[in-house]
């Protein structure tokens, strides 16, 4: 289970799908695979900086074989991360926090984290 770096209402788990995100006052949509995901949001990495409390609109692909989950977010976080020394690109760590989710979408994904947490757990 990722940990984070501060006591969260929902758990996280490691968990990568596909993301759609488009910014409100934007018509560009942007692709990425999540990093981390939760029942209050997700974490994604991309190549651009969406701007600190930015609200979004989301697609995310859960690997459960239902549709997408669609909702609004807002961006509450941004770690901009050289790629590497040699690389004068950056990548951009985002938190996203879901907005306007139903509740049987967060009750999907917090199966999902469940699943994940119970499967990391040493056997004994």
């Amino acid at each position: 289970m990722w940990s984070g770096i501060d006591k969260r209402r929902f758990p996280r788990a490691r968990y990568r799908c596909k993301i759609f995100i488009r910014r409100k006052d934007s018509m560009k949509t942007i692709s990425a695979t999540t990093e981390n995901i939760g029942g209050g949001g997700i974490c994604v990495v991309l190549g651009e900086d969406l701007g600190l409390f930015h609200g979004c609109d989301l697609e995310v692909t859960l690997d459960d074989g239902e549709s997408a989950v669609t909702c609004a977010g807002t961006v509450v976080w941004v770690v901009k991360k050289r790629r590497n020394q040699a690389d004068p690109l950056y990548t951009y760590d985002t938190g996203i926090e879901f907005v306007d989710i139903s509740d049987d979408d967060v009750k999907r994904i917090l199966k999902i984290v469940e699943k994940i947490i119970d499967d990391e757990k040493p056997s004994a």
